[in-house]
Order: C-alpha cells, then structure tokens, then sequence
C-alpha cells in the first residue's frame, strides 16, 4: 500500500518546484515587464526589418539556390544551385527549405527571402529573454536581449541570407530545452534539444556540434535525476540527434551519384566528405582541399588572419562581436561567485554554466582554427556574450548594497566603458561624438555605481549611464549596418574599420570604404541596391590573389544587354549557360530567370562536371552558351595539376567561336564546332 501511494522525494521535489515557478510567473511579474518585454520584441523587429529589401539578393549564391528551390523540388531538397540539378550548395539545406517555403508562398524578391532571416532575429532574443528571466530578473533578461539585438554582427546576419540566422535560432533553443530538462530532470527536454541540434547540423555541419560539450556537460553535472538516469537521458538525445540530423545525409548518400546533383564543396561526390573535410576538420587545421585559399594551419598567421587567443579582438572581428565579450568574461566570474556552487542542480548554476562553458568553447575553436574563417561566423558568439552579459549585470544590481560587490561593478563598468571607447576610435572619422559620450557615461557610471543605493532617482539615473556605456556604441553600429546595403560572400557589419591582413585573404589595410553598388534593377529582377561584393558604407575585403577574385566576390552586375542576349533563342535548352564558379552563374541565373551551370562549384575546384560529361551535355544541346569568365584560381589548394574548370574552359576556348557582349565574352554552344 505505501509503495503505490508514497511520492519519491525527487518527484515531490520537482512537483513542488513547479508549483512555485507557477506561482512566480502568476504574481511575482511587475507591470511594467511585459509590455518592456514586447517593446523589446517590436524595437528588434523594427532594426531587423525596416529597409531590408536595401540587400537586394545579398548573398546571390544562396538566393540563386532558393530561386532553384522555388522551381524544382528537386532542387528544393538537395540545396542545389539550379533548377537542373548539376551541383548543391557548399551546405546542407535545412536554412534554405525555411527560405524557400516563404519564395513558394510570396514569390522570389528580395522581401521573401530576408524576413524569415529577420523573424529568427526576434525569435532568437525571445528565447533568450525566456532563458534569462526563468532564473533571474526581469531587468537581467531585458538587458541579455538588447544586448543580442544590438550586436552589430547579429543584425547583419538577421538581415541575411546566410545559414547562420538559422543556426543561431537552433543553438539558442537547445539551450533552453536543456535548462528545462535540468530543472524538470524529464528526457522529452534534452530529447528536444537534441532534435534541434541535428537541425543544426543540417543547417551548418560541425559547427552545431560546438554547443554539444556545454550541453552535455551541464546536463549530467546538473539534472536531479540519478547518474545513470542523466546517462541513459543523454544517450536516448544522441540518437535524437543521429536522426534528425542522418535521415537526410542517408538519402543523400544512398541515392545513386548518376540521380542526384553532385555535393558542391566536396571532392569525391560525398556529403561525408564534405562533412568532415572542406566543412569539417579542414576548418580547424587550415588543409581544405578545393579552397581556392589555402589555410595557414594553427599558429601564426595564415590567409585567414592570425590565431590565438587574441584573434577576435583584433581589427578584423574586434567591432563586429567583442563589445560586450571583455564584459561577459569579467561577468562569468561574478555570477559563478554570486550564484555559488554549492547546489549542484540550482538552476541559476546551470544557465550560467551552460552559456560560460558555450562561449569558452565557441571563442576558443573560433580563435585557433587555421582553415576558412569569416567575421561574420563571430555570431555565434552573440546568444552567450548577451546571456551572460544580463545575467551578471542583473546579479551585482541585487547585491549592490554591498560595498565590495559595488567595487566590482565599477571595475566592470569602467572596463565595458574603455573597450567600448577603443571600437569606437578604429572610425574615428565616423560620427566621433559617440565615443565621448560613451566616455563620459563610463566615468559617470563608474561613480554612481559605487554609491550606496539610497534614492531611487539616483538608481534610475545609473541604470541610465551603465545601458547608454554599455550599449550605445553597439547600437550606433547596429543601426549603420542595418541602414547601408550588403552583399557578396563576405559580408561585414558596422563602417569601415582599417585592418591588417584577415579573413578573405585581404592585404594589409585591404579594404575600402564602402562597395561598388548595382544599383539597377536590370531584366529578370536583380533587386536595386544589390552590390557587386562588400558593403556599401561598410568595409570589404579585397579578393585574393590569383585567378579567384570574382569567384570569392560578389555577385556580378548584369546588364539588360546581356541578359536579352542570352535569353534571345534559349531553346529547349536545359541550362541557359555554364560559367565558372557558383557566385558568376548565381548572378547570370537571377537575372535570367533559366537554370545556369555552375562549373566547379563555389571556389570553381569541385571536379564537376567532368570535362567528358560536359561535352557530352554540349553534344547534346542541354547547354546553350558558356559566359568565360575567371579559371579556378592559382591558389586553389586543389590536388590535380589543372582543374577541371580550366579544362572546360580551354576546351570551349578552342573548339567555339567567341563573342563579345557590353563586355562579357561569351561562346555559343549550340553553333557548329
């Protein structure tokens, strides 16, 4: 009788725990912190969406992608760059199906293809806001979601077409569903979280992997249930993410070569490869075969910038991540201390433990990898540096009645207030007046934090000069990146910076203010205001050297000319063109509307088509013309000693009859050899 009747004291634990947390959210919440916490919602919307259409295509790579999506399903499920199926991304394609069904709904322009990416912006510092406010104030998790919002690389990628929106949005849930099922000790949460890692996975490969270590970690060290219990949870979220994440990558690699596109990036036809080499490991050691850039391994400096620990503060990612990171890492310290680790499973530890633990990992892989790396991957970064940025902030505004926590505060405040400051004067000849603003608010905040809180206005008037320290040069550059348009493959949030030799390969101090606009809305909808590579008000990067300069850019500008050209007499043809590089064919295919053959994939290395699949696709008139344009490169890392791009292009050079078009030569493929 007592054995069926008797609840377990972890049971009643939890059950008890729920009910207060009910009752916490019923009556503990002020008036004001809902409509501050929609207010929050509506500002970001407001940042992320007002003038986004300025992007025009942004990254044309991937919107020529969603455009294949839209025209075949086919297309659709693979990620391929074309509606004929010849080659996929250098991606999976979870990011572009969430994209796609909004272009299936509304049409392809340049509004469908952006607003998902925005929405995930809002939705990312929901999350956040939740995971902050279940354990702590309303005030910390206001704080923790401005600070996401307003993060100039955020801002850029939430108004972009890259897969990094999505994988943010991802990581941050999973993050909260782990938390939940610390506190709850019940599997369906960590089975959730896994479900979206995977999903992850499927959106960027590996790099949704970097959160797992946090994640397991904290769940075994923090969850109410027994060690084994925490195990066989955690085993049964490893097969959650095995399938949410393998289903596709079995299709894809059981699927006959012959019946599906060939996997762009790879150089064998395999997603696995792929997976574990161009996208995978190549990353961290610099050796990514087919990179038209080769790394520069681990130490020193390679031909994506320097490594170490001081990587992310120098020029080339300083003012795009690490406002706030001098500031979060200083505020780990204070909430572990505040928090205390007596209490193995209070849930409080475990958010700050989780996001401490993310960063760290993150910010270290980011720092030392020696293969491709882009400012903008610095996003990632964002969720964890916000998180416990409010958290902190919210731990020594409870314990400010305390003169040593008082003292700390001030030295946080004045550390915040100088790196701020140091951003701010890299644009010096950019709106000046705000790094001494942001000076003087860190000196006044700096003094009124270390007075004991008496008045509330003096209260007020601190919380004032510590969010207008902390925020205001963030939010400046925020608001310029969101104000300017972008495009190109590497693109860079905030006005241009003068840094030394980084990511892209630039020379030393190469880049230029601003980027070369389009700014016509040519034949087959190239939006107004899509440039040509860089930003425009923003900084970009000179191309490496060798023969990949346009195939590391942007997208190419199109005339009316060219386009009536090549769309004149297209015939049955299945693709309207073939040219070199995905970036040059994605241009060609927007402005035209008709599938074009991007010859080596990306970087122009990909081994496809073979030069014999490609004369046989000429024979049989599915390729109409061939635009030439740049060969793959002579820094491709490649193994073989010609390329296959640069076969196909000597063999078109030597066996058509060129013509010349506002510029742009071009081979009829159709007329007699």
């Amino acid at each position: 009788m007592s054995g069926t009747s008797t609840v377990t004291p972890v049971r009643s634990t939890l059950l008890s725990a729920r009910l207060r947390s009910i009752g916490r959210s019923r009556t503990d919440r002020a008036r004001w912190e809902r409509p501050a916490f929609l207010g929050l919602l509506v500002a970001t919307g407001v940042l992320y969406l007002v003038g986004l259409g300025v992007n025009g295509w942004a990254n044309s790579f991937y919107s020529a992608a969603i455009q294949a999506g839209s025209q075949s399903w086919e297309a659709f499920f693979y990620g391929s760059s074309d509606a004929a199926n010849a080659i996929t991304v250098d991606k999976p394609p979870a990011f572009l199906w969430v994209i796609g069904v909004s272009v299936r709904l509304f049409g392809l322009n340049s509004w469908s293809i952006l607003v998902p990416q925005a929405l995930m912006g809002v939705a990312s510092v929901a999350i956040l806001y939740r995971i902050v406010r279940r354990r702590f104030t309303a005030g910390a998790a206001l704080v923790a979601g401005a600070a996401l919002a307003v993060t100039p690389v955020a801002t850029l990628m939430f108004r972009y077409n890259n897969p990094d929106a999505l994988l943010t949005l991802l990581v941050v849930g999973s993050i909260a569903l782990t938390l939940r099922g610390v506190e709850s000790g019940r599997m369906r949460w960590v089975v959730w979280a896994g479900v979206l890692v995977g999903l992850g996975f499927l959106t960027k490969q590996l790099q949704a992997f970097l959160v797992l270590p946090p994640l397991v970690g904290v769940y075994l060290y923090a969850s109410p249930r027994p060690v084994l219990r925490r195990i066989g949870h955690l085993l049964a979220a490893a097969v959650a993410v095995v399938v949410s994440a393998g289903w596709w990558v079995a299709i894809v690699e059981l699927v006959p070569t012959s019946s599906r596109p060939y996997i762009g990036g790879s150089q064998t036809n395999s997603f696995l490869e792929l997976t574990f080499g161009y996208n995978g490991l190549g990353r961290v050691t610099g050796d990514e075969d087919g990179s038209v850039v080769p790394g520069g391994g681990t130490t020193g400096a390679g031909s994506w910038g320097s490594t170490g620990l001081t990587r992310l503060f120098g020029s080339e990612f300083a003012t795009q991540i690490t406002w706030l990171l001098p500031t979060a890492l200083v505020l780990l310290v204070v909430a572990v201390v505040a928090v205390g680790v007596r209490k193995r499973t209070d849930p409080r530890l475990a958010t700050v433990l989780v996001l401490g633990a993310s960063l760290l990992t993150t910010g270290l892989v980011f720092s030392f990898m020696g293969g491709i790396f882009h400012p903008y991957y610095t996003v990632a970064l964002a969720p964890y540096i916000a998180g416990l940025v409010g958290i902190g902030a919210g731990v020594l505004w409870q314990r400010r009645a305390v003169l040593a926590w008082r003292i700390t505060a001030a030295v946080t405040v004045a550390v915040t207030g100088a790196w701020s400051f140091r951003l701010l004067d890299e644009t010096a000849s950019w709106q000046p007046w705000i790094r001494w603003v942001v000076l003087a608010s860190a000196a006044v905040a700096t003094v009124l934090v270390l007075l004991p809180p008496r008045r509330r206005s003096i209260g007020a008037a601190t919380v004032a000069a510590v969010l207008v320290t902390a925020l205001l040069g963030p939010t400046a550059f925020s608001v310029q990146t969101a104000s300017v348009a972008h495009s190109g493959a590497i693109p860079s949030a905030g006005p241009a910076v003068a840094r030394g030799t980084g990511a892209g390969g630039a020379t030393p101090g190469g880049t230029t203010p601003g980027g070369t606009s389009a700014g016509t809305n040519g034949p087959g909808g190239t939006p107004p205001g899509a440039s040509t590579g860089g930003s425009t008000g923003g900084a970009t990067r000179a191309a490496p050297a060798g023969g990949a300069a346009n195939l590391l850019g942007g997208s190419t500008e199109v005339s009316s000319e060219l386009v009536d050209a090549l769309s004149a007499d297209a015939g049955d043809a299945t693709w309207l063109a073939a040219t070199v590089g995905s970036n040059s064919a994605a241009s060609y295919q927007l402005a035209t509307g008709d599938p074009v053959m991007a010859i080596g994939g990306y970087n122009g290395t990909d081994p496809a088509p073979t030069l014999a699949q490609f004369r046989s696709e000429v024979a049989a008139g599915a390729i109409h013309w061939f635009i030439a344009g740049s060969s793959s490169g002579s820094g491709s890392t490649t193994t073989s000693d010609s390329t296959t791009a640069d076969q196909i292009t000597a063999w078109v050079a030597a066996n058509f009859t060129s013509t010349t078009v506002d510029g742009v030569t071009l081979y009829d493929l159709t007329a007699a050899s």
